[in-house]
């Protein structure tokens, strides 16, 4: 079922976010977020997203506001700190942030940066959080397979959990999942489930040893559970630097999973100067439940009137290539 857009413009609110430092290339993270009979819902895929795949992540926002969503199994989720690419001085003021987290995800592949601002990256961050740390990094598949397989090994000292879509496709995952196995380092995959038509194609090739998924992305937590019951991987649940009411979307997700092994990338409040809730991590974790946007927050963080008309015209677009897929 899909509601009149009339219903979706009705309690619409589109917001901009402040970061602390640049994320994804971007410095202010905008979203729409809605109110439906379940509760609040956020649409927030990235601007530059065409309407056909910003749609999917519109069918995930009705159906969190719109449809009861799957009982629970735990409470609370552990969450990752998530650290940019910023520069390596910089590491322990940011993961201070991160209230009680013992895992940090490092970015690392920016355009313009290079390997050896990668490999200070990560020695700082594992300097600052001990050998009992855990450290996984992403490169957002910039890396072709050399340079992927170079990285593994200047990385690897340094004990890395994992390695998140290391290479763009799954063919160069497979490969490159083949030369650095001896080496202990489990490859992750996340653009090679969350943008491809057929997700499950990265765990039929052996391309990666977990998934990371996203509530929005994949239309839902019902399909996304879905994946990961056909995928027979372990999975770690992840934001798509969403706010506080896209990170408890992802936190019913993980809290739904029946089994849950690695922290989970939805400690990403902390890199928002400002919220439209407090969700972020406590004691290295959040908690499993609906969020109520604060009214003054809307209101603090409204994004301008150009702005929001932009959003309201791409949920109308959105809006309606949802409605044809289902006739």
């Amino acid at each position: 079922m899909i509601p009149p857009l009339a219903d979706l413009l009705d309690s619409a609110r589109v917001v901009a976010l402040p970061l602390h430092s640049r994320f994804r290339g971007v410095d202010v993270r905008e979203a729409l977020l809605f109110e439906g009979p379940e509760g609040w819902a956020e649409f927030s895929p990235f601007v530059e997203y065409d309407d056909v795949e910003a749609s999917t992540w519109l069918a995930a926002a009705i159906d969190f506001a719109w449809r009861p969503q799957p009982e629970p199994l735990r409470d609370r989720i552990g969450v990752n700190a998530t650290i940019p690419a910023i520069e390596a001085g910089r590491v322990t003021e940011l993961l201070s942030r991160f209230t009680g987290c013992r895992t940090a995800k490092v970015k690392v592949a920016e355009p313009g940066q290079t390997l050896a601002d990668d490999v200070a990256r990560v020695r700082a961050v594992r300097e600052a959080m001990g050998p009992e740390g855990r450290i996984r990094v992403d490169a957002n598949g910039a890396w072709n397979v050399d340079e992927a397989e170079h990285a593994v090994h200047a990385l690897g000292e340094h004990d890395l959990e994992y390695v998140e879509q290391p290479c763009a496709t799954v063919p160069e995952l497979t490969e490159l999942r083949t030369r650095v196995k001896y080496m202990g380092i489990p490859v992750a995959a996340d653009e090679s489930v969350r943008k491809s038509s057929d997700p499950l194609a990265v765990a039929r090739a052996g391309a990666a040893d977990l998934l990371v998924i996203k509530a929005q992305p994949l239309g839902g937590i019902t399909h996304a559970l879905q994946i990961v019951t056909a995928a027979g991987l372990p999975v770690v649940v992840s934001s798509a630097l969403d706010t506080a009411i896209g990170l408890s979307q992802g936190a019913a997700l993980a809290a739904a999973l029946p089994t849950l092994d690695y922290d989970c990338g939805l400690g990403t409040a902390s890199l928002f100067l400002d919220d439209v809730a407090d969700l972020r991590p406590v004691d290295g974790s959040i908690p499993v439940g609906r969020v109520t946007p604060d009214a003054e927050a809307l209101s603090r963080l409204a994004a301008s009137d150009e702005r929001r008309e932009w959003w309201f015209a791409r949920l109308a677009r959105c809006h309606y290539e949802l409605s044809a897929a289902a006739h």
